[in-house]
């Protein structure tokens, strides 16, 4: 290992050392604290702007973040990396691990080198914890308020993003949120640790210059709009004059990799969340370029699927499946075009083929629930329903359509039980209530009684804090 590599990863574990066995003498929050923080954070981006939850695009960009993860030590919590849906160039952490990309910055991208880039930066900045640092002076403040200052600064108050300002400036004067913004200081140390990261999980590190370039290149092309990405970090010419004096002295070949998953991810991207006309024009003009292409084949019918021809759209995703025959996500799309057609049994054939390709994806088995149930086979919806619930992810309306299902089978116990569940996560106190009192009353399962009755407990108190925050 090069005298270089040594520093930095020295560098790295003395600064997680430090946020581990002395994080209030060497940092501004704890890290309990700053787990609160992003909590709060996420609440307000929420309310604000749309994450892509989207099983493909988000598999694949937690699958490269946790690659780059996997060179470093053991982490204090667990990362997680979300994609915004906003057309404005930016990136930005927060503590605790939440690492967001904006969709049009991922839209702008060519290649998976250029992704982990702006990811192992950012995820240097984590490490860092260059935000807790400066939140010693703001510790007074409660979380609430506290995150929106933080919100305001990294999502920016330009190009599109009105919303962060204003959160802004309810929560804190600009000027004071201010002086939680990165400095040039920051950055360089972001760029150096994650230059290495970058390096230690097999790119060469050109990815980040290559996406600085677009972000600067755009400010250009329109001298009114300024990227928030080069509000939120500053020194971008400085930053890269460094990376290509660094990529000059530390050249290397990046490993060997398939371009496949990248373009899949920003294929479903543009077709599906970019500009249904523009991404009409690019996959159309794709397919008759290259007609050998399977991902032109998959953008184009997304796009038709979009535009409300699902004949065209089979025929196409058809065509992808031609060159890619055992794509999992190219089959459940054909499988839900299908079943939004009303063509059931060709969707029930379809996504269980994708069923049994790929675990991981929430949308297989839901679609493939609600294909059962449109075909009268109650017994394997209600199956595939709970085996959605036994994985753990956070699709409620697998509850709404289970107890439906539960119903239709004349389990009626079973039908309120879910329901319940499926308005408790809603926060539809009252229907919750409704049907958690009248599951209670049928139920005779000795287990599920006893979470019936806690949930009842739960239903009630914030029925009571609700009431009150309105009087």
């Amino acid at each position: 290992m090069k005298f270089f590599e040594k520093m930095i990863l020295l560098w790295v574990a003395l600064i997680i050392m430090g946020s581990t066995l002395s994080p209030q003498s060497a940092f501004g929050i704890t890290l309990q604290e700053e787990e609160e923080l992003s909590r709060e954070f996420i609440k307000v981006v929420l309310a604000h702007y749309e994450i892509v939850d989207d099983p493909l695009i988000a598999n694949y960009v937690n699958e490269v973040g946790n690659k780059l993860l996997s060179v470093l030590p053991p982490q204090p919590f667990s990362y997680h990396f979300y994609v915004i849906k906003e057309d404005v160039y930016n990136a930005f952490a927060i503590p605790g691990g939440h690492i967001f990309i904006n969709s049009g910055l991922f839209e702008a991208m060519d290649s998976e080198e250029e992704l982990a880039g702006i990811l192992s930066h950012e995820i240097a900045h984590v490490v860092c914890r260059h935000i807790s640092q400066k939140i010693e002076r703001a510790r007074k403040i409660n979380m609430a308020t506290l995150a929106g200052m933080v919100a305001g600064v990294l999502l920016g108050a330009a190009g599109g993003a009105a919303a962060a300002n204003a959160v802004t400036m309810g929560s804190m004067a600009a000027a004071q949120s201010m002086t939680l913004a990165y400095s040039r200081d920051d950055e360089r140390q972001a760029d150096q640790i994650g230059l290495h990261i970058e390096r230690k999980a097999g790119y060469n590190g050109k990815g980040l210059m290559d996406v600085l370039k677009k972000i600067r290149s755009k400010r250009w092309f329109d001298s009114n709009e300024i990227p928030t990405y080069l509000q939120t970090h500053p020194g971008a010419e400085e930053r890269m004059a460094y990376i290509d004096t660094w990529l000059e002295k530390h050249k290397k070949k990046a490993a060997p990799m398939d371009p496949y998953y990248f373009e899949r991810a920003h294929t479903r991207l543009v077709a599906v969340y970019g500009d249904k006309s523009t991404a009409l024009i690019q996959f159309k003009s794709a397919v008759k370029k290259n007609p050998d292409n399977p991902l032109a084949h998959y953008g184009y019918g997304l796009v038709l699927e979009r535009k409300g021809d699902p004949k065209g759209a089979v025929e196409q995703l058809k065509a992808a499946l031609g060159k890619r025959a055992f794509d999992p996500y190219i089959l459940k799309d054909l499988g839900l075009i299908y079943f939004n057609d009303g063509q059931y049994e060709q969707a029930s054939r379809i996504l269980e083929g994708a069923a049994s390709i790929i675990s991981n994806d929430p949308e297989i088995l839901f679609y493939l629930g609600r294909t059962q149930a449109e075909l009268g086979h109650l017994t394997d919806a209600a199956a595939t329903f709970e085996a959605l619930i036994a994985k753990k992810y956070n699709y409620p309306r697998a509850f709404y359509f289970l107890g439906e299902t539960y119903g239709k089978l004349g389990k009626l116990d079973d039908a309120h039980y879910n329901l319940g569940i499926y308005y408790e996560k809603k926060g539809d106190l009252k229907n919750a209530a409704f049907h958690l009192k009248k599951a209670l009353e049928l139920m005779d399962d000795p287990n599920k009684r006893a979470v019936i009755e806690n949930m009842l407990k739960d239903v009630k108190g914030k029925q009571i804090e609700k009431a009150k925050a309105e009087k």
